[in-house]
């Protein structure tokens, strides 16, 4: 992997990362027992993450009428009526209020957040100006990355629209909604995908790109059948790390980084919490091709994003890494996820203090910038 790559998509992952980032998430409440999954003895001896899965609609309604836990499906209803009896900017508000309120619907709400901007590109006739005039920051930009997808995905010249959508300004988030496009457009074929991110001059936006490209190939929306149906699944499940490492250099970070997704998508990481710890041991199958720093720091954002609601369980799972340089990455991963969902200054210092294990809490505040012995 190239140095300069390496730094350049370090830099974003740590900062904005519309990753992602990002970029996507999060558990039942663990005062809802009708929620509850059964506990589980994981890696570290702490119980199984409660579940948002079937057994939370059957939940008796609360005084407002709202479900007492919500799930992806219950949640989108709701936002998807909001939108069409009022605006996008109505629904996201309500969004980001309940995903700051119950931190476990932070698992569904970026995808959530996708399927809104699909919907407002359709209902403002692809004005893309129109769309993107509503406060659009929540879940992680989720909501700019499904417009960009639906108007990449119409377009008769995608090739010359990825270039105009974000201009010109360029930023970070909407060049990552740009990559997801081009897996729509491409059909989940990797290589044309790539070579529509090759088509930004600079090698910055060209990673910021990959981002969106590898987050759609390992977490497809649910919506899309088409995109699912061609989603490789029998190539990922074979071959550890397919396809980063026969990736070139500049898009191998982000292959790396979104590789864990399916990883702990596909052996069901709400029902069984020893899966993260189990992901990491498995991230070493990219030592050879150099990925596997990056791929730790996957399983740590992913972990984070799952687990908002339990910072110091989150870490405790990077804490059972064999070698302290993984232990580092994956706490880098749980930094970069937090940051990016909470944005105030103070996001970095709080995770930090949150975590009991000595090591992982200096790990924190190194990745924070903070001082490694502030207690």
């Amino acid at each position: 992997m190239q140095p300069r790559a390496f730094a350049i998509l370090t830099a974003l992952l740590l900062g904005v990362l519309g990753l992602g980032s990002v970029a996507v998430t999060d558990w039942t409440p663990s005062t809802t027992a009708a929620a509850a999954a059964p506990a589980a003895t994981g890696a570290t001896g702490a119980g199984a993450p409660p579940s948002g899965g079937a057994t939370a609609t059957g939940a008796s309604a609360t005084p407002t009428g709202d479900p007492a836990v919500w799930t992806r499906s219950t949640l989108r209803n709701k936002l998807m009526s909001e939108m069409e009896a009022t605006d996008p900017g109505v629904a996201l508000a309500d969004l980001d209020k309940i995903t700051k309120q119950l931190p476990y619907t932070v698992r569904f709400c970026h995808p959530i957040a996708h399927e809104l901007g699909h919907a407002a590109v359709k209902r403002f006739n692809a004005d893309f100006q129109k769309v993107i005039s509503f406060p659009h920051e929540t879940c992680a930009a989720g909501y700019l990355h499904g417009a960009v997808e639906e108007m990449l995905n119409a377009s008769p010249q995608p090739e010359v629209d990825l270039l105009k959508l974000c201009a010109p300004k360029n930023s970070g988030p909407c060049i990552h909604g740009v990559g997801h496009g081009t897996m729509f457009v491409a059909k989940q074929d990797v290589a044309k995908a790539r070579d529509l991110c090759n088509k930004f001059t600079t090698d910055q936006n060209r990673i910021r790109c990959s981002e969106g490209l590898f987050m759609q190939l390992f977490g497809p929306d649910e919506e899309d059948e088409k995109a699912k149906a061609n989603l490789p699944a029998d190539k990922l499940a074979q071959d550890p790390l397919y396809p980063c490492k026969d990736q070139p250099a500049l898009f191998q970070s982000a292959c790396f980084f979104y590789a864990p997704t399916f990883y702990l998508s596909s052996h069901d990481y709400p029902n069984h919490p020893e899966v993260y710890a189990d992901a990491l041991k498995w991230c070493l199958a990219g030592k050879a091709s150099g990925g596997a720093v990056d791929c730790s720091r996957g399983v740590g954002s992913r972990t984070m994003k799952y687990n908002l609601d339990r910072e110091d369980w989150a870490a405790q799972q990077c804490a059972t890494a064999a070698d302290g340089w993984q232990r580092k990455a994956c706490a880098e991963g749980l930094v970069s996820y937090y940051t990016v969902n909470y944005t105030d200054a103070g996001a970095a210092g709080r995770l930090c203090n949150k975590i009991t294990n000595k090591e992982m809490q200096g790990y924190c505040r190194s990745a924070s910038g903070l001082s490694a012995s502030l207690d």
